[in-house]
C-alpha cells in the first residue's frame, strides 16, 4: 500500500486517481501509524515552500518522513514535495527543508533567460545524465518523453543527485534521487501515459 501523505497542501485526489489507473493501492493520509505500515509514501505539495514546512513540523510529519525513508522506503516528492527534500529553499526567505536530498531551492528566474516567463507552465522533454544509467523511476519510458511543468523554483547545487532534466531557457533540475529517496518537479498525474509509467516504476522499486 502506497500512502499519499496529507498535511493540507496538494494535489492529492488527482494523484491517487492517477495511481488507481494503474491498479495501485493508495491511501491519502496523515495519520502517522497508517504511514508507517505503508510499503512507499508520496509527498505531494502545491504552494508556497515555507508555509508546507511549517504544516509538515505543525502535524509532526517532518521527523516521521525522515525516519520512515531512513528505514530504506521508498519515497516520491512530487512538485512541491520534491522541493521540500531538499536542504533549503530561498523562496521568499529562508527556509529549512528535510534535508534528505543535499542541494537547495532557488528561483528558476536565476537562471533562465529574461524573455521567458516565470513560473515555467507547460510541457517539456526529460533529458538523462549522459554517461549514468537511467534511473529506475524512467524504466519504462525513454528520455526525451514530455512531462507536465507549474513552477517558479527548482533544485540547484544537486548535481550529483540529478537524474533528468528539462531545458526551458536553461537546464533545470527535472528530477533528482538519493538512495530510496525521488523527486519529480513536474506533475506524473498530469502528464498523460508517461506519467502513469513513472508512477509504475515507482510502484515496482
Amino acid at each position: 500500500m502506497i500512502a499519499i501523505i496529507d498535511y493540507g497542501v496538494g494535489n492529492l485526489f488527482s494523484l491517487k486517481s492517477s495511481f488507481a489507473a494503474i491498479g495501485a493501492d493508495t491511501v491519502v493520509t496523515g495519520d502517522p501509524a497508517v504511514i508507517r505500515g505503508a510499503d512507499k509514501l508520496v509527498l505531494p505539495g502545491v504552494g508556497a515552500f515555507g508555509d508546507a514546512a511549517a504544516l509538515l513540523r505543525r502535524n509532526r510529519l517532518d521527523q516521521l518522513v525522515r525516519e520512515e525513508t531512513a528505514s530504506g522506503k521508498p519515497l516520491l516528492g512530487i512538485c512541491l514535495g520534491m522541493q521540500l527534500l531538499f536542504d533549503y529553499s530561498l523562496e521568499y526567505g529562508r527556509h529549512q527543508g528535510l534535508g534528505l536530498i543535499p542541494g537547495s531551492v532557488r528561483p528558476i528566474r536565476d537562471y533562465i533567460p529574461a524573455a521567458y516567463k516565470t513560473p515555467h507552465i507547460g510541457w517539456n522533454a526529460l533529458r538523462f545524465p549522459a554517461g549514468q544509467p537511467v534511473s529506475p523511476l524512467f524504466r519504462h519510458i525513454r528520455e526525451g518523453a514530455c512531462v507536465y511543468f507549474v513552477h517558479s523554483f527548482c533544485a540547484a547545487e544537486c548535481e550529483p543527485h540529478v537524474i533528468a532534466s528539462a531545458e526551458y531557457g536553461a537546464e533545470l533540475t527535472a528530477a533528482a534521487a538519493r538512495e530510496n529517496v525521488y523527486g519529480v518537479q513536474f506533475h506524473p498525474e498530469k502528464s498523460g501515459d508517461a506519467g502513469l509509467h513513472i508512477l509504475r516504476a515507482f510502484c515496482e522499486l
